[in-house]
């Protein structure tokens, strides 16, 4: 049965470390929640490590500088870790037999400000889904874009039985409270399809594996993962037999407040059925 503590500081007792999501919990694409950046503060107080996890498609080089940008400074957690990293490394390396089959021809479905996700990796974009090994789907390039609008791409790639690699599981986001589409909606459309869809990040385990393989982590109990999505972050810290703290002022918003109060018989309806949180707060805060 999900608790409703007063702040984060009342369930931290038996934690060693925080998994802790980025977007809708400690900023909202434009700048950080200062209740937020308290919370950090005090975790780093009290001794408690904290892995910054994100579904951001992006690299770890990128994803740094920006967060410094609007706030999250580096001395305020101690790893971070993204889809957008794990998808790179892997195609880098080819670690997986998915990987390693996929050719070096790559569809990309991507924003402007992501062009250089395929920097240093052995692939060509090329413009034609027609003449590509896989897709690649890291964004949209407007917040107008909605997942029909690249239906012809992916009935061109499943005709062609191509896997789709997504970088984003997320299905959408709210940046500055509008909300728009994620690679994760695009990748869900395409598996729907009958496509095969190759994904990363969380609820994943991957990325919490390799979390925890950074941190020492042996005992999974002694974790919290701490987002704002049902779907992502509690299934994944439940995924992997850690403790979940849903943040209900993030994505689950317009379902779960009555301006900044939990409903908790709407967060019970909301959870029915799949991953309930530990625990729930409406915001972020010590």
């Amino acid at each position: 049965m999900t608790r409703f503590p007063n702040g984060l500081g009342a369930i931290i007792d038996d934690i060693n470390l925080v998994v802790m999501d980025l977007w809708g919990c400690m900023h909202d694409g434009i700048a950080a929640y200062p209740a937020a950046l308290e919370a950090l503060r005090q975790l780093k107080l009290a001794g408690i490590k904290v892995a910054l996890v994100s579904n951001a498609p992006r690299r770890i080089e990128v994803v740094r500088p920006r967060m410094r940008e609007i706030g999250i400074a580096d001395e305020l957690y101690a790893g971070l870790y993204t889809s957008g990293e794990e998808v790179w490394n892997h195609i880098a390396r080819k670690d997986q037999p998915d990987y390693a089959a996929l050719g070096s021809r790559v569809y990309q479905i991507v924003g402007g400000q992501d062009l250089s996700f395929l920097d240093g990796l052995e692939v060509s974009a090329v413009d034609d889904v027609s003449s590509a090994d896989f897709v690649l789907v890291i964004g949209v390039d407007s917040p107008n874009d909605m997942v029909a609008d690249f239906m012809p791409v992916l009935e061109t790639a499943r005709a062609r039985k191509l896997p789709l690699v997504c970088a984003n599981p997320d299905l959408i986001v709210h940046r500055g409270g509008i909300a728009e589409i994620c690679a994760g909606a695009i990748a869900e459309a395409y598996r729907e399809m009958g496509g095969k869809v190759i994904i990363e990040g969380k609820p994943y385990p991957g990325i919490y594996r390799r979390a925890f393989k950074d941190f020492g982590i042996t005992d999974p109990r002694r974790v919290l993962g701490i987002g704002d999505a049902l779907r992502t972050d509690v299934a994944g810290a439940k995924g992997v037999g850690a403790k979940s703290l849903l943040i209900a002022g993030g994505i689950h918003h317009t379902e779960l407040l009555e301006g900044t109060v939990l409903d908790q018989d709407a967060l019970a309806r909301l959870a029915e059925g799949g991953p309930q949180p530990d625990y729930a707060l409406s915001y972020l805060a010590w």
